[in-house]
Formats: C-alpha cells, structure tokens, sequence
C-alpha cells in the first residue's frame, strides 16, 4: 500500500463514519472481509492460535485482536488503542422547537467542540435509532439522512455589530438548527420524521415507532486533500477517526505471529468513564477471557500500549501558543506526547521504542510538551495505563483546528505512523529488559 491508496481509503472511511455507530459498523465489515471472527461477550469463548477475532460493546466501541502463533505470556500484547467519539451536536429526546415560522430542534453539545465553525454549514443527521417492529420487538438500526437537511444560520453583522470582536456563544439560544419551515403542519414530530427515513433506508426493518435515538448532528461536506499540492487532509472528525483507520490498517496487515490488539473506545471527549470508555473494563475483560490468572499479569508486564490521539501543531498564526521547542510541524513526522504530570502516559522506554521504530524505517517524528504556563489535554493512554497496568506511548499525528467541524492535517502523517504501528505489531521483541 503507497501513501495516496492508503490516504484515498482514508477520506473514504471518515466520509462513511458520522457517528461512532457508523465507525463501528465500517470497522467491523473490514474485519470481517479479513476473515476476523465476531465474538458475542453473553457467550462462551473458545481462541484459537493464529485467528483474528473482534468484539463490539454498545455498538460504538470495539476490540479487534489477532491471537498469533506465539503465547501472551512469553510474547506479551502489541496493543493500540484509539477512539471513536469526537465532538458534536447531539439531538435531544423532545426536541421540537416552533419559532417564528420555523421547525428547530433542540441540540446538547457533546464534548469540548469549537462552536463557532457550526454555523453557516450544510448539516446532516445521523447515528442509532431504537424502534419497536410489527411483532412488538426492540431493534436498532444505524440511520444516515446523507444530505443537508438542517443548518445554524448566523446573525447578521448588522445585527451584531460586535459580532466580529467579542461574540460569545449560547449553547442553549444559539444553537438550535433550522430543519424546515412550519408549514401546515404545526404539529409534526420529530420522531415521525425519523420513522418516514428509517422506513426508506431500511424498508425490511417493518418499523412501527421510534422508541428512541441517540443522533448528531455532522457537516456534509466531503473530507478532501486540499492545499496547492495537497498536502492537507481536511474532514470532520480526524480526532480520532483517522487513528481509527491507522488501528484498523496496522492489524489487518500483522504478520499473523504475535498477540496483536487493536481497541477503538467510546465516550474519550467526555471523560471516558463509561461501559465502552477507556476507564471502563472493556479492554480488560476482553484481556482476561483470552489469558487469565497468573499468566495474565505476565502478558500484561512483558506488553506495550500505544494510545494514538492526535496531538496540536503548530499554528502558524498562534505559534505563541507553543513551547518553542516543542512545537509540531505538519508532514514532519508523528509526534511523541510527554506531560510529566501525567496527562500523557508516555515515558523515556516506550517513546525509546517508537524513536527506535521510527529510524529504522527512516521516519521522521516529534515531540509535544504543552507549555509550563498552559493547562495540558488528556488521552485514552492514561487511563488504560493506569486500569491495565501496562507500558504506555500517547503518540498520534499533528493537526490544526482540533474540535473544529472540520479539522486539518497533514497528507504524509498518517501513512508514516500507520508504517511505524506495522512494524510495532511485527516487532519481535518488545522489552530487553524488565
């Protein structure tokens, strides 16, 4: 695979993933065109040496392992860990707003989101609907509208003529989109809006009410290579969807012969304490029913974690926002996250090893510290190292506008650390020492 087949399949897989329901399900139908094996958590597992298998928990978060040739006490996990969930707009239970002539629907922003780029955009609807069939039974099915069908129109500057100097946002006022005009119809709901779309996406389903949904809002517009000579990759969603796909790409090409594991969580943007989050016991459950008692905490100390989240370039308009020796620049290579107080789990044996991995492939890579006097974001690779107990890299691609609508990275980025996280899974040995 060369970089512009691995960025086409890229921008693919973002476009085909508005929500982490979406993810989930294209991770899935990858794994399993691979020959990878679905597991069910209500039943009994039975792993065989040299099988691919994965497992999905509330539909928005997975782990998808390849069991090897080797055992994970002697061989230890080669583990990458992403995640699925980037902010947004949610749609609430009751949303239906009637003002002035126009049907609105009540939104909750969910995570840390730039909200400021939301307005003015063509905006779609998505995600997970639950719904009662003709014989009375629960069903869920993941619904995409695929088309503008709501937007957040701005005030006008004449309107606001500090609009440009000190706006602020009211995310219970101001961000309402507009799905249509009223019409005659004051009364419709938005639940019969979504039946009328379930039942043309998926006519065999026999819907008869929607019981419930949990739905985002996204942008419309396609992810793209842009720049003069394309060099960036914009698109909705790159934290942590791109990571997703690096995960996903690396696994599939293991070479079979190592406990290899890949887990996309759920929930990473609002703290991840939750059944499918990093601070929950997804992984570790996954861990224990492949390897238990003893030989467990022996796997655990011979592997390795790479939490891949991507990590704040620098901006060339805000370079003071940056250590100055510390700030990544795009396509110059993935970037080694390091917080002394912990926000990242990185320490000098892991980041050792990707530096290591990185010159023999003659790849470039970076580091970010925040600076002294700023606060310092998180990752999935705290967490996990503090529930598994594991060696853990925060590591991940430079990228402009995180938790913007649509974000910016680099072309060349992503195809490197997916090299680098494929001679990791291959790597013979992890650790020549304790």
């Amino acid at each position: 695979m060369d970089s512009s087949s691995f960025n086409q399949g890229l921008l693919s897989f973002l476009q085909r993933s508005p929500t982490p329901y979406h993810a989930v399900a294209n991770l899935k139908a990858a794994l399993d065109e691979a020959g990878f094996k679905q597991l069910d958590e209500r039943e009994p597992w039975t792993l065989e040496l040299a099988q691919g298998y994965y497992v999905t928990r509330n539909d928005s978060a997975i782990v998808a392992f390849h069991t090897g040739q080797h055992p994970p006490m002697s061989a230890g996990w080669r583990m990458m860990g992403a995640h699925t969930d980037s902010p947004c707009l949610r749609v609430k239970p009751q949303p239906e707003l009637e003002q002035k002539g126009c049907f609105q629907l009540g939104v909750e922003v969910y995570g840390g989101a730039l909200l400021n780029p939301w307005f003015d955009r063509d905006l779609s609807i998505a995600g997970r609907v639950t719904v009662e069939d003709h014989k009375g039974r629960r069903r869920d099915a993941l619904i995409d509208f695929a088309r503008p069908v709501a937007t957040i129109p701005s005030l006008a500057i004449h309107l606001d003529r500090e609009a440009n100097s000190s706006r602020s946002i009211n995310a219970q006022k101001d961000l309402p989109p507009i799905l249509m005009l009223q019409g005659e119809q004051s009364d419709r709901s938005f639940r019969t809006l979504l039946l009328e779309q379930l039942r043309a996406e998926h006519p065999k389903l026999e819907a008869l009410q929607v019981l419930d949904y949990e739905l985002s809002l996204y942008d419309t517009q396609p992810a793209s290579l842009v720049g003069l000579r394309e060099e960036f990759i914009a698109s909705a969603r790159l934290d942590n969807l791109l990571s997703c796909y690096i995960g996903l790409q690396a696994l599939l090409r293991a070479d079979g012969e190592k406990p290899t594991v890949f887990v996309a969580n759920d929930h990473e943007e609002v703290g991840s304490m939750t059944a499918e989050g990093a601070q929950g016991p997804f992984l570790q459950s996954v861990l224990e029913r492949w390897v238990d008692g003893e030989p467990y905490h022996q796997a655990m100390s011979a592997s390795m974690m790479m939490s891949v989240d991507n990590a704040h370039a620098i901006h060339p308009n805000f370079a003071d926002r940056h250590d100055s020796q510390h700030g990544p620049v795009i396509n110059q290579g993935p970037v080694i996250k390091i917080n002394n107080n912990q926000r990242y789990a990185s320490n000098s044996r892991t980041s050792a090893l990707f530096r290591q991995l990185s010159e023999s492939l003659e790849l470039p890579c970076q580091s970010f510290v925040v600076r002294s006097d700023m606060a310092c974001g998180s990752t999935i690779g705290p967490l996990t190292a503090g529930n598994l107990g594991v060696k853990t890299l925060d590591v991940g691609v430079p990228q402009l506008a995180m938790h913007s609508i649509r974000e910016l990275a680099g072309a060349e980025d992503a195809f490197n650390l997916f090299q680098v996280l494929c001679t990791y899974f291959n790597q013979d040995r992890l650790w020549d020492s304790p």
